[in-house]
């Protein structure tokens, strides 16, 4: 699921696969697509990519007569970047603009989905604090003075998806992030930061004269939540050459070694009040939703090869086959941010139902048994010889 730091690599996948590129024409949009018409045409004209936070903006700059054209991208669930030849366009390419090689490529918007969104303009979305990779300083002073925002009235793990404050955090980096801190991800958010800012005062007092380079380095050996989040982004950044190549089939696995918490076997995890899931360990916090048990993520991402694969049933395979023949994969099964980064809409937090006993008799037996029935009945009144 993209979030600040995908949107980084997709704009630094754009600038350097497009940096000697030149462009013409139109913009191209699927008929499918909600997003609007880009008006905007040209002979000749470069694309260039800059990222803050959860937004990606695309500046389209004439080489010639003409004014640039500005879009500021938001990804989704699935949204990402594609550059390839115009006669292998993927699937769910909702905004194109073409080369003028021949034979000519696309620069395409990529949403299985279609949760992504772009808006005419070079405006970054108001409300959005500062970028938690590219304005640290600025974010960090954003959330310490304004502690008494309501928004530090939640948990802690809700808070660092509020996007005024921490814009480019997203669920797995929330996860990560706690788990390396062992704070519970439902202790309040205020409690957490006060302890942090008089921290950061009682430092400062300490050490009035300290250098950048010296706070660098007691940021890497001993860093706090705020610093985390400039830092632990940072890390899913440089973890791989080409990681902001979406053709690399790499990526994936070095993304999923990565992880400590999100989604590993063997942590637990729970619904917030915005009904997206958190993984932790240890403790959930006071402020752990009532009538929700803790669960353990069962292997799904670092599943033990030896480990028996489970029987279908009758009833299964025949509702859902391709549910049957293929378990979702990791990315779908955590579907936790949509169109807005706020709560998903239509969809109100409940508890977990408790597992029921199964009876003697399986309801797929039932289900056959009664099939049969009918068939013999339909044959027999055929005059078929009824079946044993």
């Amino acid at each position: 699921m993209p979030e600040g730091p995908e949107l980084h690599l997709a704009g630094r996948y754009i600038n350097e696969a497009c940096g000697g590129v030149v462009f013409s024409g139109g913009v191209e949009r699927s008929a499918v697509s909600k997003n609007p018409e880009v008006p905007f045409s040209s002979e000749a004209y470069r694309i260039s990519a800059t990222s803050r936070g959860k937004e990606l903006r695309l500046t389209l700059a004439p080489l010639g007569p003409g004014e640039p054209q500005d879009l500021v991208f938001r990804f989704g669930m699935s949204g990402s970047f594609r550059l390839c030849p115009v006669a292998q366009l993927p699937r769910h390419a909702h905004l194109r603009f073409l080369t003028r090689e021949s034979p000519p490529r696309a620069l395409c918007f990529v949403d299985a989905r279609r949760f992504g969104s772009w808006r005419l303009g070079d405006a970054w979305q108001p409300g959005r604090g500062p970028c938690v990779l590219s304005e640290y300083q600025a974010f960090r002073e954003n959330v310490l003075k304004n502690l008494e925002d309501k928004a530090f009235d939640k948990p802690i793990c809700e808070a660092l998806l509020n996007q005024k404050f921490f814009n480019g955090i997203g669920n797995y980096l929330r996860a990560e992030i706690l788990y390396r801190l062992k704070i519970p991800p439902f202790e309040k958010a205020r409690t957490v930061l006060e302890a942090l800012k008089d921290q950061e005062q009682a430092r400062r007092k300490k050490n009035p004269s300290l250098t950048l380079s010296k706070k660098l380095k007691l940021m890497r050996e001993n860093p706090d939540l705020l610093e985390l989040c400039h830092t632990v982004p940072m890390e899913v950044i440089s973890a791989e050459k080409k990681l902001f190549d979406p053709d690399n089939s790499d990526n994936y696995a070095a993304f999923k070694n990565w992880l400590q918490c999100y989604l590993v076997p063997g942590m637990s995890s729970l619904r917030d009040r915005n009904g997206r899931t958190i993984w932790f360990q240890g403790e959930p916090g006071p402020m752990a939703p009532k009538g929700q048990a803790s669960r353990r993520k069962r292997a799904q991402m670092k599943a033990d090869p030896k480990a028996p694969i489970p029987k279908v049933t009758i009833h299964a395979s025949k509702r859902c086959p391709r549910a049957a023949a293929k378990p979702p994969e990791p990315a779908a099964a955590e579907e936790e941010e949509k169109v807005a980064d706020g709560p998903r809409k239509g969809r109100a937090p409940r508890g977990r139902k408790k597992a029921t006993t199964t009876p003697a008799l399986s309801k797929p037996e039932v289900l056959v048994k009664a099939r049969r029935s009918r068939r013999t009945t339909a044959r027999t009144g055929r005059g078929a010889a009824p079946t044993v």
